[in-house]
């Protein structure tokens, strides 16, 4: 599986933002899908993952009620839908594809990274 993450840019706080990450090949559904970020000097954080039918998302406390994540099976594409954004959401994004849905926040339980986006809030 490749992935491919873009829609980052330079927003200011209070904008929103929508990511989408782009998947290879024909097993999409089989993935729980993830996003991770990752600040300068910071280790990678996880940020939100979903199942893989969509019916059950996951969000770091530090984003919930502010960040959607969504998925389209048929277009092999997960998405994450960011308002009310702080200085404090500047990282760049990863996504990542993985088969342990009970792990879901552990980055070693994914299996497949995109190359990330870069997502920078003004204050």
């Amino acid at each position: 599986v490749q992935l491919q993450a873009y829609g980052g840019g330079l927003v200011q706080a209070g904008d929103s933002l929508k990511l989408s990450c782009a998947a290879s090949g024909r097993t999409f559904n089989s993935y729980v899908m993830g996003w991770f970020r990752q600040a300068p000097g910071k280790e990678r954080d996880f940020v939100a993952a979903i199942s893989r039918n969509g019916a059950n998302a996951y969000y770091a406390d530090s984003v919930k009620g502010r960040f959607t994540i969504s998925r389209v099976n048929a277009r092999n594409t997960v998405y994450l839908q960011m308002n009310s954004l702080k200085p404090e959401d500047t990282a760049v994004y990863y996504c990542a594809a993985g088969q342990d849905g009970t792990r879901y926040r552990q980055m070693n339980s994914y299996d497949y990274w995109g190359q990330g986006t870069q997502v920078t809030v003004s204050s």
